[in-house]
């Protein structure tokens, strides 16, 4: 999911297309600030009784840490603190486990920057990550100034009456996001590790295809969505699906791992 790292968090994802609409007050705006608000006020209760721990529990002790993370939703900066991205446990474990094992320098392009990005600066030799939104950079980009290897970019979308390039994220209706998905354009050579956890993330699979390096792996979160399910099917690369528990989320997510099918650690068809 995109990592959010303003509070309120995000709106909902079904916008139709037209004139640029601002999802704060939609219905689903609010459901999602109030639970979001609750759930941090509840976890700082559970702190003080000593419910909760100070600190999060190891990563492997999967449902306490998962229980810790839960009112850290929608906080880019406080799931950073967790040392880990908003991608489902199952995923993470895959994801690191194949970064460990990978020859160095280790080249990642990232779509959706956020909580993801500190995590893979650790762990990568270059982070490139593009985002759209001024205040989930301004938010992010001071955790990261210690860090050399990252490059955020950030590439807003342009107001259009007939974006080439849409999101159907509400609040994005008369934005056009093709600048946004090819910024990846803008950075030579091909990647290890490409994810795509932003906007308009159809295009940017079409867009990820062709700078993949020949052994390198996708990371498509949320594909629980119908068209991202569809984008998948369409792109002829082998999928491992990832379905369960996602740090700070109250219910099983789905992330896929995307790979050439003549990749060594492509899944058999």
């Amino acid at each position: 999911m995109p990592d959010q790292a303003t509070d309120p968090p995000s709106p909902g994802d079904d916008a139709g297309a037209g004139a640029h609409t601002s999802a704060a007050g939609s219905w689903s705006w609010r459901v999602k600030t109030a639970y979001a608000r609750g759930a941090r006020a509840v976890g700082r209760a559970l702190v003080r009784v000593h419910v909760l721990p100070d600190g999060p529990p190891p990563r492997d002790e999967r449902v306490r840490h998962w229980l810790y993370s839960l009112p850290r939703i929608h906080d880019a900066l406080a799931i950073a603190d967790l040392d880990v991205p908003w991608w489902t446990y199952s995923s993470i474990d895959e994801i690191e486990a194949w970064l460990d094992a990978r020859d160095r320098p280790i080249r990642v392009f990232e779509w959706g920057s956020g909580a993801s990005t500190v995590w893979l600066a650790s762990r990568a030799d270059q982070v490139h990550s593009v985002e759209h939104h001024p205040a989930a950079i301004a938010t992010i980009a001071p955790r990261l100034a210690t860090h050399d290897t990252v490059t955020l970019l950030q590439v807003p979308a342009v107001p259009s009456p007939r974006p080439r390039t849409r999101s159907r994220k509400l609040g994005s209706g008369g934005l056009d996001f093709t600048d946004y998905v090819h910024a990846i354009d803008d950075v030579p050579g091909d990647f290890d590790l490409i994810v795509i956890d932003g906007r308009a993330r159809e295009a940017c699979l079409d867009a990820a295809i062709g700078r993949l390096a020949a052994d390198g792996l996708i990371v498509f979160d949320n594909t629980y969505r119908r068209r991202y399910r569809q984008a998948v099917a369409r792109s002829d690369l082998d999928e491992r699906v990832h379905r369960g528990l996602t740090p700070t989320l109250p219910y099983p997510d789905r992330t896929s791992l995307l790979t050439r099918p003549d990749s060594p650690s492509s899944t058999p068809r």
